[in-house]
């Protein structure tokens, strides 16, 4: 019997390329490769001259795009974390780009793939690494790490109420049988779920707490955004997609402080238009999947993207 290969559906393709304006001989970065969607959309629309740098983790997400790049000589892939980003440009000699996307969050390859240990809809290794060939797995995690770590992650990244007693009850069930399985991670955080959200699983909040955490995804968002800024050029956009309030959040405060100007108190006679520039402005209000699109791809409903544009305005360190 052969298996139906995962389908990925791009979340806000048209969307998000359309935000970026992309020049034809300008240089884009693609922060999340994943099956190449708004990559092969991004380089329809580049010339010749044009260039597109895309980042992912995964190994199978990098043989996609390694295939890619043989194919055409424009694009580039690093198998690495957008976090890279300085880093990689630095090593690939470029200074400046025309426009960043990043879509945050899982794939639906990486869910809809039991081997990888993101889903409790299947019985398999509990891994949840977007790397399989680096880094701590969660069932390692969740063997070692001691009860207080364990219900932080929870409540903090998870936003669930019943952390402590879920890792009450994870250390208890260790301290008997190791945890290895997301069957049974689900099974013993429903035991202890008393009430959830109408039509959400007991353990939604607490795997995705875990592979947030596993994977460092609050911290490399933290990370790449200021990145970003000091690598685009004047006018080039950032576009920035994500899944759930922690990390709208995150983005949300930045772009807001980085396309705030300074403010001087009222009575400081200065003109409004003698004050510094923000080194970014945003580009319209959030963008939402439509109807249509919620309807072919469900996942897409909590998409949510942002979107500012790189001003003449001074960035952290530039000019000093």
């Amino acid at each position: 019997m052969t298996t139906a290969p995962f389908v990925h559906l791009t979340v806000l393709l048209n969307e998000a390329v359309a935000a970026l304006a992309v020049r034809p001989n300008g240089v884009y970065v693609d922060g999340t490769f994943g099956r190449g969607g708004h990559s092969r959309l991004i380089l329809s629309q580049l010339g010749p001259q044009g260039r597109l740098i895309a980042f992912d983790k995964d190994p199978e997400a990098v043989a996609v795009g390694r295939a890619l790049s043989e194919q055409d000589p424009r694009f580039t892939l690093v198998h690495d974390g957008f976090e890279s980003l300085a880093r990689s440009l630095d090593q690939l000699g470029i200074a400046r780009v025309d426009g960043i996307l990043l879509d945050l969050g899982v794939s639906s390859p990486q869910i809809d793939d039991a081997r990888r240990g993101f889903s409790f809809r299947f019985d398999a290794p509990l891994d949840m690494r977007m790397d399989t060939t680096r880094g701590m797995t969660a069932a390692e995690w969740l063997a070692t790490a001691d009860e207080a770590e364990i219900r932080e992650v929870i409540k903090t990244y998870g936003e669930e109420r019943f952390a402590r007693k879920i890792a009450a009850a994870i250390v208890a069930q260790r301290d008997i049988e190791p945890i290895t399985t997301t069957r049974e991670l689900a099974v013993l955080v429903g035991k202890n779920v008393r009430t959830r959200e109408p039509g959400q699983d007991p353990a939604t909040r607490t795997f995705q707490a875990i592979r947030i955490h596993i994977n460092h995804e609050l911290d490399e968002l933290n990370n790449i955004l200021p990145q970003a800024v000091s690598r685009l050029a004047l006018g080039g956009r950032l576009a920035i997609i994500s899944f759930h309030s922690l990390e709208d959040r995150i983005v949300k405060l930045f772009l807001r402080d980085a396309s705030t100007a300074d403010k001087l108190p009222s009575w400081v006679p200065v003109r409004a238009s003698d004050l510094a520039e923000a080194p970014m402005k945003l580009i319209g209000k959030a963008v939402r999947a439509g109807d249509e699109e919620v309807a072919a791809n469900p996942r897409s409903r909590s998409a949510i993207m942002r979107v500012a544009e790189r001003t003449a305005g001074t960035w952290q360190g530039e000019g000093a």
